[in-house]
């Protein structure tokens, strides 16, 4: 669990890269809604209205692929898959405190990453 807030911290941020991730499940709409919506369950955080998850970048084989934005009432979740590297960005960013080793964790398992670099910025 993060620690919580003091008055020179207004929030934290999880930035994960995973590499060698499963194109089933990084090219497919219906599971990136299925990651966010469990993601919001397991660290208590509370969707903002609808996900966006538009489907573009076809300009470059690289950036073809799903985004995805989620706001939650302390922040978003955000990501971005590119299907010819296999590889998926995300950010968790909330002011409130969450278990940031929970969600690192339930993310490389759930895309199946061979490999994730993970950074925890306090803001």
């Amino acid at each position: 669990m993060s620690k919580a807030p003091t008055k020179k911290t207004y929030g934290f941020e999880l930035v994960m890269d995973l590499y060698g991730c499963n194109l089933d499940v990084l090219s497919s709409k219906k599971k990136l809604q299925e990651y966010v919506d469990t993601l919001c369950g397991l660290i208590e955080m509370k969707k903002y209205g609808k996900t966006l998850i538009p489907y573009f970048g076809e300009n470059e084989e690289y950036t073809k692929g799903y985004s995805l934005v989620q706001l939650i009432e302390t922040s978003s979740i955000t990501g971005h898959f590119s299907e010819a590297w296999k590889t998926a960005y995300i950010n968790v960013f909330s002011c409130k405190p969450y278990d940031h080793v929970l969600a690192k964790k339930f993310t490389k398992d759930f895309f199946q990453a061979a490999r994730m670099k993970a950074r925890l910025l306090t803001r």
